[in-house]
């Protein structure tokens, strides 16, 4: 725990608190979306990671840190996302030990649909959070 030298004032623990809510607003809200597409929202979370990922080569301990999970847990997430023809595994061709995860047409526009909306959520929300975060500086 770190100590500051001035202790906080109540409007500080009121700004805390509406940036909790805020952010609790938005991950329902995501949850929701999630679901709308089928997805629950680790598996929407492990998609964006792979899609966020860029050209890079993408592994399962990507996934795991970035979600920030055991790498057995992302084992199982990604196996799930397999099974539901979401994701494709190849091995890669200069490490046979390594396997790259790509995300398939299917998890393409799932993603698409969800980030849109996701975009346009995060816009609405900027001003309040810029706003809670003014007040903490």
């Amino acid at each position: 725990m770190v100590a500051t030298d001035m202790p906080l004032a109540d409007s500080d623990y009121a700004a805390l608190a509406s940036f909790r809510y805020a952010i609790r607003r938005f991950l329902a809200f995501s949850e929701a979306r999630a679901a709308s597409v089928g997805l629950t929202p680790q598996q929407h979370q492990a998609l964006l990671a792979i899609r966020g990922a860029g050209p890079e080569r993408t592994t399962v301990g990507h996934v795991a840190e970035r979600l920030i999970l055991k790498p057995h847990s992302a084992t199982g997430l990604v196996d799930r996302l397999e099974a539901l023809r979401l994701v494709t595994r190849e091995v890669a061709d200069d490490d046979r030990r390594q396997t790259v995860l790509h995300l398939t047409a299917d998890a393409h526009a799932k993603l698409a649909e969800l980030s849109s909306v996701h975009r346009e959520e995060i816009r609405r929300l900027r001003s309040v959070l810029t706003g809670i975060l003014d007040q903490l500086a």
